[in-house]
């Protein structure tokens, strides 16, 4: 009574656990959008957010859509696990009895039915179920990397938008120098190769333009990509500014601790190690014999009482080696199971420090230059161009001047954006999902 009660609540408690899942898997097929070749269609005519951007790329790319049916793949397996071989019948006659007026009509009609050995559906249940799991954990990895994908993405496109911005600024600026320069020249105070020299550097301006904007047709393409739709569609300019990641960072330990509850990539490799440790205790119930039942009935007895039979049968375990070859495959799967879940978890812990340090580094470098370099080269043009107008600096300390303001500029939107692709990168390292903030992880509003 006591095993039967124990198997009772293990098939229950895996019965429970595979509602669980399949409640979970309807709920993401539930959020997925069919896939299709329509372009995504983002709300209102204001420009593109990081968090659109992001949730439209985790509900439209077939990458994840084949991670969800590999979930639901292997979540099959468990009730053809569960399950027992299917009756075998069968039936024979005796062909000379067919038309025969000496002797009765002989047949035999035969079911049998085969049981594994006790817990044999339990143990493969369970592995079913660990496999199962390690699919859904593999799926909710395919979305934190799509994630991180798609945000980093969304800030080299305002990054090489912005870049555009300053060409242009930076295009103005340089044909109000070559006037200035002009202005010079035609009063007789400069030689024409002041203005000669400007228009140098406009075409050097020009040529950058050029090179940004295919830049931002790369980049383009790669987001359409994601998106599951045809790369050269248009999208929606990003804002003119974003907000900036918090600049706040937990202490490694903490985030160590919070990545090693949250990565699905660990959750994946506990799974296989229960499935792997499922193995070994059904590789070792192969050592007792499988029992089956038959009933049988054969017309070609005379007496009633021998016409019907039921008889017991089960296979010899003999194949020993075989077996034991078995046992030891599974074991050595566990231990192989058990060793990459302690080489997945070293992974998490290094991969979430080094985010970390990447991070405080992005944050000193956009700091450099917001608090120093920037307002130290505005100030460093200002003056050039008025000593150059008042004859006090020669027209290269300007032409300088400007080439390092721009130079700083291209520096300061790089360093930015790649703040905000460290700011992704360690919420992926912590096992959030970033960029949408009903997650928790970056959100670009404040």
């Amino acid at each position: 009574m006591m095993l039967g009660a124990q198997w009772s609540g293990c098939a229950h408690g895996q019965h429970d656990r595979y509602e669980e899942l399949q409640s979970a898997l309807r709920e993401e097929e539930q959020s997925s959008t069919t896939q299709t070749e329509e372009p995504v269609v983002f709300s209102g005519n204001g420009p593109l957010e990081r968090e659109s951007l992001v949730r439209a790329v985790l509900a439209r790319n077939p990458n994840l859509e084949a991670a969800r049916q590999a979930w639901r793949a292997a979540l099959a397996q468990h009730p053809q696990a569960r399950s027992l071989e299917d009756t075998r019948a069968s039936y024979t006659l005796a062909p000379l009895s067919v038309r025969s007026d000496e002797v009765r009509f002989g047949q035999v009609v035969r079911l049998e039915q085969r049981f594994p050995t006790p817990g044999k559906l339990r143990f493969a249940g369970q592995v079913a179920l660990a496999e199962a799991e390690a699919e859904q954990a593999n799926y909710e990895a395919v979305r934190l990397t799509l994630a991180l994908m798609a945000s980093s993405l969304f800030d080299e496109y305002y990054r090489v938008t912005r870049l555009l911005a300053l060409n242009e600024e930076h295009r103005q600026l340089i044909e109000d120098i070559r006037a200035s320069a002009m202005v010079q020249y035609e009063a007789g105070r400069v030689s024409q190769q002041d203005p000669l020299q400007a228009e140098v550097e406009l075409a050097h301006i020009i040529h950058q333009r050029v090179v940004l904007q295919s830049q931002r047709d790369v980049v383009v393409a790669q987001i359409n990509g994601l998106l599951h739709q045809r790369p050269d569609l248009p999208l929606p300019a990003p804002p003119p500014r974003t907000q900036p990641p918090p600049m706040d960072i937990e202490a490694s330990e903490s985030l160590q601790r919070e990545a090693i509850e949250s990565r699905p990539e660990l959750r994946a490799a506990q799974s296989e190690q229960r499935a792997a440790d499922s193995t070994v205790s059904l590789a070792k119930r192969s050592y007792s014999p499988e029992i089956g039942l038959m009933g049988e009935y054969n017309s070609m007895w005379a007496e009633t009482e021998h016409q019907w039979m039921t008889g017991v049968s089960l296979n010899l375990p003999l194949q020993i080696r075989a077996r034991k070859g078995a046992v030891n495959e599974a074991e050595a799967r566990a231990q192989q199971a058990a060793a990459e879940l302690s080489a997945v978890r070293d992974d998490v812990r290094v991969e979430v420090d080094q985010a970390r340090r990447r991070m405080l580094e992005a944050r000193h470098v956009v700091r450099l230059y917001q608090e120093r370099l920037i307002p130290a080269a505005r100030a460093q043009i200002d003056a050039a161009e008025f000593g150059y107008e008042t004859g006090r600096n020669s027209f290269q300390a300007l032409i300088d001047a400007e080439r390092s303001l721009r130079t700083l500029e291209i520096q300061y939107e790089d360093a930015l954006a790649d703040l905000g692709q460290r700011a992704a990168e360690l919420d992926r390292a912590r096992g959030i999902l970033t960029g949408v903030s009903a997650e928790g992880g970056y959100d670009e509003h404040p």
